[in-house]
């Protein structure tokens, strides 16, 4: 598969052998940050890769590196017969909005956020579940009561993981305290390492033993700094557990995954819908990852507890608050 060069963009083909004009041609296109963010990208191109892996069939890609590209991207895979065409992150709206009403035969799929048009897809998660496991974790694996979050960009998606993250660690211990920081206020917030690290490491001098990330690529410096400060890292959207055996205490894994392949799959298979899909504990869409590299410190307590509270919050018994639904959370 050919990396799309942007200066080549207008004038040549967007990858591999996919033909432009065949009614089924796949396409996706990354957020910021790139496919091997280790996180929320790179489960996008899980998904593409499982579907080509099945089927044979290859598709488009391409890796923006500032929003000015966003809709000239949108355009120029539409216009080449790329359908569906997939967009993973909430930052593709604005532009989706605009392009999808001139390409009404083209289906895309936005991840993360919800486009009103006919031919759209919605993709959204109930991120808040997720997070509330792996903070009830958190907490009950602290041993100095205080845990951190390391937010990305400061927006209200990512205020989901926030808000439920504090909600779980607050149901297992109340006098818990939570320290929350974000990256930055700019899209640059979900690439920067370094700055994850720094917070980190601040983090833990206020005697934060437990940090979970919400941040895309900058979360790899999240994971190590807790690793090299001998306390433990909490990943998000991909399993990250194996990025520092024995010292990421779990992962709320988001199935991105899932909802690339399944809107290729769907297309191909000419069961392609639209509206919105909001998926979560219920739909086996996100949780918390358990395997070789953590499961020494994940005590049968503490996974009994994780589990009683997934089965309650799929029973409708523990509600887990919504962010997005007043942008305020009831815990600050």
């Amino acid at each position: 598969m050919k990396r799309i060069v942007l200066g080549l963009l207008a004038a040549t083909a967007l990858t591999g052998s996919a033909m432009a004009q065949e009614e089924f041609s796949p396409a996706l296109l990354f957020d910021l940050g790139g496919k091997f963010d280790k996180s929320f990208n790179e489960m996008a191109y899980m998904g593409a890769e499982r579907f080509k892996e099945e089927t044979g069939v290859e598709y488009a890609e391409f890796e923006i590196s500032n929003d000015a590209q966003r809709e000239q991207a949108l355009r120029r895979f539409a216009e080449r017969g790329h359908n569906p065409i997939v967009m993973a992150g909430f930052t593709w709206v604005e532009y989706l909005n605009k392009v999808a009403p001139e390409y009404p035969d083209v289906d895309f799929t936005i991840i993360d956020d919800k486009v009103d048009q006919p031919n759209v897809r919605s993709v959204t998660f109930k991120e808040q579940e997720g997070s509330y496991l792996v903070g009830l974790l958190a907490a009950m694996a602290s041993e100095t009561g205080t845990i951190g979050f390391v937010g990305g960009m400061e927006v209200p998606l990512i205020g989901k993981f926030e808000c439920g993250y504090v909600g779980g660690a607050k149901a297992a211990n109340p006098d818990v305290t939570v320290i929350r920081n974000y990256t930055g206020d700019t899209p640059s917030a979900w690439n920067d390492p370094t700055k994850g690290g720094e917070i980190t490491r601040t983090q833990i001098d206020q005697g934060a033993d437990v940090v979970y990330h919400a941040a895309g690529g900058t979360g790899v410096g999240v994971l190590q700094a807790a690793a090299d400060a001998g306390k433990l890292g909490i990943g998000v959207d991909s399993n990250q557990n194996a990025l520092h055996p024995g010292s990421v205490l779990t992962s709320m894994v988001k199935k991105v995954d899932v909802a690339v392949y399944d809107s290729f799959m769907d297309a191909k298979n000419g069961e392609f819908d639209y509206g919105v899909q909001n998926v979560g504990l219920a739909e086996d869409a996100v949780g918390y990852a358990l395997d070789e590299h953590n499961e020494s410190l994940i005590t049968d307590e503490m996974k009994k507890a994780a589990e009683d509270a997934k089965a309650k919050i799929i029973a409708g018994e523990i509600e887990v608050h919504n962010f997005l639904d007043d942008n305020s959370c009831p815990y600050w």
